[in-house]
């Protein structure tokens, strides 16, 4: 029996009907303010020339780096892989909407913010948030293919900078 007087199972479908509410949550909150910008970041990158792509990678790389805990490249060691995607994630989203609130309307202040909504949107996908919306799954999987180009442009460019 547990404190609330019920099974075991039936604790472990309701702490699974909770996160089922909090992934519903997280996917909303993720339609209304990044979908938006991720596809248009994603659409502006698909159709740049190569000269330009390079301001892409290092917009992402940098948005990245910004929201890691800890500000690090590295992830603290007691955090969960998943635990660092979303808090990741979770910062991202806190720079879009400060950054959406300042209603800034400039190309270079909408690449930035528009960035970061693809640094969100990637790392929820990497937390597993979008397991049960197939749109959102694809915008995701879209979204980590270019921070991983983006991670490996970076780190090229930097070794052949030394």
């Amino acid at each position: 029996m547990t404190a609330r007087g019920g099974s075991g199972s039936e604790m472990l479908i309701g702490w699974f009907a909770s996160e089922r509410r909090e992934r519903r949550r997280k996917v909303r909150l993720d339609r209304k303010h990044l979908e938006p910008r991720a596809r248009r970041f994603l659409k502006i990158y698909l159709n740049a020339d190569e000269t330009r792509k390079p301001e892409f990678y290092q917009a992402v790389q940098e948005a990245s780096e910004r929201c890691r805990p800890s500000g690090s490249s590295l992830p603290p060691l007691e955090l969960e892989d998943g635990q660092v995607a979303e808090a990741t994630s979770s910062a991202a989203m806190q720079i879009v909407l400060e950054r959406s609130a300042l209603n800034k309307s400039d190309r270079n202040s909408d690449f930035v913010t528009d960035a970061c909504a693809t640094v969100a949107v990637a790392y929820h996908r990497a937390a597993g948030v979008y397991i049960m919306d197939k749109e959102m799954q694809e915008l995701g999987t879209a979204a980590v293919h270019l921070l991983t180009i983006a991670t490996s442009w970076t780190r090229i460019t930097n070794e052949g900078a030394s």
